[in-house]
């Protein structure tokens, strides 16, 4: 069965079929041809049959030609013969007519009372004659023998009829011809033959549109891997047959090359961090251990060397705390700089989300109570458990938060507002601050990007890195001046 899936063999059983349908048109429309050929000789001969029949009854009837068709009975000249005999002439052996249905054609009396017959070869408007070639010497007395005109529209047929006293007379019956009627069937068969060319063409045109449709899907999906699309797919349909078969090898193809690019760059992400990380402990290792230094320093000066007057003791108090929160400043951004540059190793259990985010609240709470920041949970926050890293998750609400209290320092509104999706947690941090202006957000989760003059520019880019680790999406809008939300999406447990 799968041989005759195959285009080709379609294609082969499709002109097979259009082939032996036109044979058969043709053959029928040949018998039909012949049928009505047929029909028509019969009639010619039956027309002519009656009007020899009449002509023997006009040389022996009292009657002429015309007064007898016109008798009553008379079982020759019916309605079908009418149609086709246009004239019946008798001659007689002084090559004269003695009589006809064309009353021009009849004797006439003179202006002694005598008969005068008109001579056939004063007749100029008779057909041409079928028969003539087989008249012998009488061939030269008729007028129409040897002539030829393709626009009669009637034919003349002359029969000898040897008398036994009077000679030799002749019956001439006149036969309609019908020209269209002839043409018509000559060009039927045509316009049937064009019939079935057109509409062999209309499918061929069908089959070809069909074949090349695929391909040039193929070509312009080759195009657009080739400029390094490689998410496009072509659709084959129900396709069985080998473009089918290509399209899904194609697709296989462009799967493929995706997934090995995405390998590809998760290796070289891999290979940066690892760089990153050594480059990171080094650094962190070689100004830790000032900084520690510097720290326990400044600890025994302020235990063992502060001075006695109360002002310089004063003095000094102020800075060398202000040393010290310069200090763990810098520690905090190294720990900021280790944090992004290893690779996180997560413990994803089924968490309630709402624990994570109270955990948060209580070390931003303080702060927002001493700048007017109100805080409002509110949604389906009892019940959301997602899957994530407590303790690691954690850390993107702290920043989230923090960030936006800070955005607030002359007090304003944080909401919390917490949702379920079909397969995702959403919970929506929206605070009332200063915004963001627009030209900022597309860099918002770029690391070392910060707009503080204290920020390291890690906090936004660690959440980030953590959320996409928990198969998770973070997104933010923001207007300058009125407020920021952003809106975390996480994998339901």
């Amino acid at each position: 069965m799968t041989f005759f899936h195959t285009f080709r063999v379609r294609l082969l059983l499709i002109l097979a079929v259009l082939l032996i349908g036109t044979l058969f048109v043709q053959y029928y429309l040949n018998i039909q041809n012949e049928y009505q050929n047929e029909q028509l000789r019969t009639a010619q001969e039956q027309a002519l049959v009656a009007g020899i029949a009449l002509g023997f009854n006009g040389m022996q009837s009292q009657y002429r030609l015309v007064e007898f068709v016109r008798l009553e009975g008379q079982p020759f000249f019916d309605e079908q013969t009418t149609a086709r005999i246009k004239d019946i002439i008798l001659i007689d052996k002084n090559w004269e007519i003695l009589d006809s249905l064309n009353e021009k054609y009849l004797p006439v009396q003179n202006e002694k009372n005598e008969t005068i017959n008109k001579k056939l070869s004063d007749i100029k408007e008779l057909p041409p004659l079928v028969n003539a070639g087989k008249l012998g010497a009488d061939r030269k007395y008729f007028p129409n023998a040897g002539i030829t005109d393709p626009n009669s529209d009637s034919e003349a047929h002359a029969i000898p009829v040897e008398t036994y006293d009077q000679g030799r007379f002749y019956i001439m019956v006149v036969l309609k011809t019908d020209k269209r009627e002839a043409l018509r069937r000559a060009a039927q068969p045509l316009i049937y033959t064009l019939g079935v060319l057109l509409i062999s063409t209309l499918i061929t045109i069908l089959l070809v549109w069909r074949f090349t449709k695929p391909i040039a899907e193929l070509s312009n999906a080759a195009k657009r891997v080739a400029e390094g699309d490689l998410g496009v797919r072509v659709t084959s349909g129900r396709r069985s047959d080998e473009l089918g078969q290509l399209s899904a090898r194609f697709n296989e193809m462009t799967a493929g090359l995706e997934v090995t690019r995405e390998l590809e760059s998760k290796l070289q992400q891999a290979e940066k961090s690892a760089v990153v990380g050594r480059l990171a402990s080094a650094i962190a290792h070689e100004i830790r251990n000032p900084l520690n230094y510097i720290n326990l320093t400044l600890d025994q000066l302020r235990a063992k060397f502060v001075p006695e007057d109360e002002k310089k003791a004063e003095v000094f108090e102020k800075l060398t705390l202000q040393l010290k929160l310069e200090v763990a400043r810098i520690n905090q951004q190294v720990s900021d700089f280790l944090r992004y540059s290893r690779p996180l190793k997560l413990d994803i259990k089924p968490t309630l989300i709402r624990n994570v985010i109270d955990d948060s609240l209580n070390i931003v709470r303080h702060q927002a109570e001493e700048q007017e920041v109100t805080i409002t949970v509110s949604g389906q926050s009892e019940t959301v458990k997602v899957k994530a890293d407590s303790e690691v998750l954690r850390s993107v609400f702290n920043n989230l938060f923090l960030n936006a209290v800070q955005a607030m320092p002359g007090g304003g509104d944080l909401k919390i507002a917490i949702s379920k999706e079909p397969d995702f947690a959403v919970i929506e941090v929206v605070d009332s601050g200063e915004g963001i202006p627009e030209e900022n957000l597309p860099k918002i989760f770029e690391p070392y990007f910060s707009t503080k003059e204290t920020g390291t520019g890690l906090g936004l880019a660690i959440v980030k890195r953590t959320v996409d680790e928990h198969s998770g999406t973070i997104s933010v809008e923001s207007t300058a001046g009125l407020s920021t939300a952003f809106t975390v999406k996480l994998p339901l447990a």
